[in-house]
This record gives C-alpha cells, sequence and structure tokens, in this order.
C-alpha cells in the first residue's frame, strides 16, 4: 500500500484527516475511509496528499475511472510529482494500454529517477511490451519461427511467474 509511506512523509496540515482514513481503512472500514477522505479533499482540494491518498483507495476499491480521473488532475496541477504517474501507469497497464503506461512511468522516472515502483513497473510493462512484439513478429511470418517461439514461451512464463507477486 504505497499510498501509507506516502501519507506518513507528508505534511501535519491535514495529518488528522488523513489518519483518520488510514485507520479507518485498516480496520477495514473502507467505504468509510474514503468518505474521510472525499470530505477532506473538499475541504482542502489543493492538498496532493490528501488527493493521492484518496486516488489509491479508489483504485483498491476497483474504482479506476474516479482514481484515473483523480491521478491525472494531480499530475496537471503538480507535474513535479512522480507518484501520480506511477499510479496513472498502473491503471493503464491494467487495462492493456501499455504504451501510455510506459510514457507515464517514464515521466516519473524523469522526476524521481530512484523511484523503486516506477522502475519495477517499467520493467513488467516493457516485459509485456516485448511479449506483444514477439507475438506480432511471429504472426507475421509466414512460417512461425522457432527461436522466436522460444521467446515468446520464455517471456510468457516470467509473466506468469511475476502474477502471483503484483500486477503491473
Amino acid at each position: 500500500m504505497t499510498f501509507l509511506l506516502l501519507a506518513l512523509a507528508g505534511g501535519a496540515a491535514r495529518a488528522g484527516d488523513l489518519e483518520n482514513a488510514q485507520k479507518q481503512w485498516l480496520a477495514g472500514q473502507r467505504a468509510q475511509a474514503v468518505a474521510t477522505l472525499e470530505s477532506a479533499v473538499k475541504k482542502t482540494p489543493e492538498d496532493p496528499k490528501l488527493r493521492f491518498a484518496l486516488g489509491v483507495m479508489q483504485m483498491e476499491m476497483g474504482q479506476q475511472d474516479a482514481a484515473l480521473n483523480l491521478f491525472t488532475s494531480l499530475t496537471q496541477d503538480f507535474p513535479d510529482l512522480a507518484d501520480p504517474y506511477n499510479n496513472l501507469a498502473v491503471i493503464h497497464a491494467g487495462r492493456g494500454e501499455l504504451d501510455q503506461a510506459r510514457q507515464e512511468l517514464e515521466q516519473a522516472l524523469r522526476l524521481q529517477p530512484e523511484h523503486a515502483q516506477a522502475q519495477e513497473n517499467l520493467g513488467d510493462v516493457l516485459l509485456r511490451l516485448a511479449l506483444r512484439a514477439y507475438q506480432r513478429a511471429q504472426s507475421a511470418l509466414a512460417v512461425p519461427s522457432e527461436p522466436l517461439a522460444l521467446k515468446l514461451k520464455r517471456t510468457q512464463d516470467l509473466l506468469q511467474a511475476l502474477v502471483p507477486a503484483r500486477k503491473p
């Protein structure tokens, strides 16, 4: 849960609302946690930490469109923050929009080159892009290529090994 670390590193201005929402979230009161943050964001829409935490909670609850809109607005209002780009990439990768995800991860890494999660997510996206390229190459051939088939199998095996650990 990335938002917990980032939110706790934030300022004390809205710490009460953020802390309450995190406690509610961890206690399994997810809808209440989201409501707490939505209320706090209405009071202080300029607070990127509150908005980011809300977006992460929305992602976790499967509210991808709401999270996408929130992270997009964060990149517009705070273009120097890497985390919203990383989270946008996660949403786009989950939708199979790999080229868009790659662009967002590259932007996150331009802003914060040592962003470990963005580095890992970029690796996952590049692996999926490699698989797509291998599949397209194989389908373009009149006669299937054995070396290409081996690359396809190994890339698919690697991606399957990643699935239980995390989703890109």
